[in-house]
């Protein structure tokens, strides 16, 4: 799975005119699953991403989870993070997972990062969306499992 998690103090996902998922602080984390991809890469992810200390303490220092300072998740899934750009000027996506699976494992991630007592929103699989969002910082993170 690879993950880019952005510290937002605003962020929302649309399909159409209609809102499916708002946070004010917090992650938004955009997701890809790749095809080898498994339940334990999932809760590993979650796990990380829930731990990662990328908010402001008292002192200004990055010290605090999102845990730690009662923000939100907006998981929002993107296969073109699998994107392999080494060859020509076409990205390939041949590592992405096929549709239903990485649609089970989108949505285990989503129930992970719950069941780690956090709120969160999402985007609608498969669809097309427009996500909006204020990058706090900015911070953004580059998290795959596969580099663990």
């Amino acid at each position: 799975m690879r993950a880019c998690v952005q510290r937002v103090s605003e962020a929302h996902v649309s399909v159409g005119n209609e809102t499916t998922g708002r946070i004010e602080v917090g992650l938004l984390v955009l997701l890809g699953v790749a095809a080898e991809d498994s339940e334990a890469d999932s809760l590993w992810l979650a796990e990380k991403i829930a731990g990662l200390r990328i908010f402001a303490d008292e002192a200004g220092q990055m010290n605090r989870s999102v845990q730690d300072c009662g923000g939100s998740i907006l998981v929002v899934s993107q296969f073109t993070l699998l994107g392999d750009c080494r060859k020509g000027r076409r990205p390939s996506f041949v590592k992405a997972a096929p549709p239903e699976t990485a649609e089970l494992l989108y949505g285990r991630f989503v129930e992970q990062m719950r069941d780690l007592g956090l709120p969160v929103q999402t985007g609608v699989f498969r669809a097309d969306m427009q996500v909006s969002l204020t990058n706090d910082g900015p911070v953004t993170i580059l998290i795959d499992t596969e580099d663990r």
